[in-house]
């Protein structure tokens, strides 16, 4: 084991961790003033018990060896028997704890990218209740068929691509995300209330520090410091789509926006990690370049199209941006860049794609069929999960919480 590498992917661990309080910006700084401490509480919360679960069994259910693909057994229980000299598999170039580490940080940010899409509108009992199903039931297993050895989706099943989250992460959130609420139903007043975001420079901020913690994300799932992870690096800075999101403001309405800009970063970022470390850079420009438009449609459009009340735009973003980015990585990966990869579509071959293309169907089946299964244990164990009309207009900050982000201030919005 080299010392190098160690402290590579300990710096990438805290950096993915670092995205799990940005988004809790990103997210608060979205929604309305009276529902910013429920807002940002879905986020943090998850970094408690997602350590615990992480911890407990969900490295062993993602990770541990299995004989189906599907799910890992329960031999690294409590952590138990997780080396600290030897990888995770032969040849690795970290620790199995360190392995272990990286990606927990991923178990803790893709159950609160589904918190986006039902913002002010759910009780936090049940969203509580809601993320620990929903990690047992889609994530981990999910994890495991993708990213595991022997797992069923990934290099030694169907051979689908997800260099750092595109199926794992950012679909099975998003679709999960649209699912939910759909269910939940539209905010009361969503068809004719004006919802304005309280406070840009907190969404500017937390879209800059999930831009930070990406770098580790993507580069970091190289799982050594190399080449491949300077790659992936540079193929995350090229893709943040900051630039066809203004173009896409511009059109539309005229002005470049800053909520538009920030928001263009994150679409870019999870079009590009299926295939941060896959493409070549200049493929990874095409995916940021398009990603924001096919994002800024879904919002603009797709919504109002389909009638679905995304509040803060999860399934937008996250599903619709880790859609296009998987299918798109089947168009350019290249065997020069990763010998684990196969050629895509623009090299002639087709083989690539068609793997990616089920990996995505098979990821939507999972997360729509594993949210509705925690949806309905949910409502078993916490009775009725929406809050009531009374309270959603009151805000969740205090019916849930007790708290006010702005204790002494009474402008902005209601």
């Amino acid at each position: 084991m080299d010392a190098g590498n160690i402290a590579f992917m300990l710096i990438c661990s805290a950096l993915v961790f670092l995205m799990t309080p940005g988004l809790a910006m990103f997210y608060g700084g979205l929604v309305r003033k009276k529902n910013v401490v429920n807002t940002m509480m879905t986020s943090i919360f998850i970094i408690g018990t997602g350590i615990v679960m992480w911890v407990l069994f969900g490295y062993s259910l993602s990770f541990a060896p299995s004989s189906n693909g599907i799910i890992g057994d329960l031999s690294w229980i409590g952590l138990e028997g997780v080396s600290l000299t030897e990888g995770y598999i032969d040849g690795a170039a970290i620790p199995n704890m360190v392995f272990c580490g990286f990606q927990m940080m991923f178990a803790i940010i893709t159950p609160a990218l589904i918190t986006g899409a039902v913002a002010g509108r759910m009780k936090f009992k049940s969203l509580f209740v809601f993320i620990i199903l929903w990690s047992l039931i889609v994530y981990y297993p999910l994890a495991h068929m993708v990213w595991a050895d022997g797992g069923l989706l990934g290099l030694d099943g169907i051979g689908a691509l997800d260099f750092a989250g595109g199926d794992v992460v950012h679909i099975s959130s998003g679709v999960s995300a649209l699912v939910l609420c759909i269910i939940l139903g539209k905010r009361h007043d969503y068809e004719h209330a004006n919802y304005r975001i309280h406070n840009i420079p907190t969404v500017v901020l937390g879209a800059s520090l999930l831009m930070f913690g990406w770098f580790g994300f993507n580069a970091g799932s190289a799982l050594e410091a190399n080449g491949l992870s300077a790659h992936a690096f540079m193929a995350t800075a090229v893709s943040a789509a900051i630039l066809s999101w203004m173009l896409c403001d511009v059109i539309k309405n005229k002005k470049p926006t800053l909520i538009g800009a920030s928001t263009g970063m994150v679409a870019g970022l999870v079009g590009i990690t299926p295939g941060a470390g896959f493409v070549p850079i200049w493929a990874a420009v095409i995916i940021g370049l398009t990603t924001s438009p096919v994002c800024y449609l879904m919002i603009s459009f797709g919504k109002k199209k389909f009638g679905f009340d995304d509040a803060l735009d999860a399934f937008s973003c996250h599903g619709t941006g880790g859609i296009w980015g998987g299918l798109l990585t089947g168009v350019f990966s290249s065997t020069a860049i990763n010998a684990d990869a196969g050629n895509g579509l623009i090299y002639g071959e087709f083989a690539q794609f068609g793997a990616q293309a089920l990996g995505i169907v098979i990821t939507l089946v999972i997360a729509v069929a594993g949210t509705l299964i925690c949806y309905g244990l949910t409502r078993i164990i916490t009775g009725k999960i929406r809050v009531s009309k009374r309270d959603e207009m009151l805000g969740l900050d205090i019916t849930q919480h007790g708290e006010s982000a702005y204790p002494s201030f009474n402008g902005l919005d209601n």
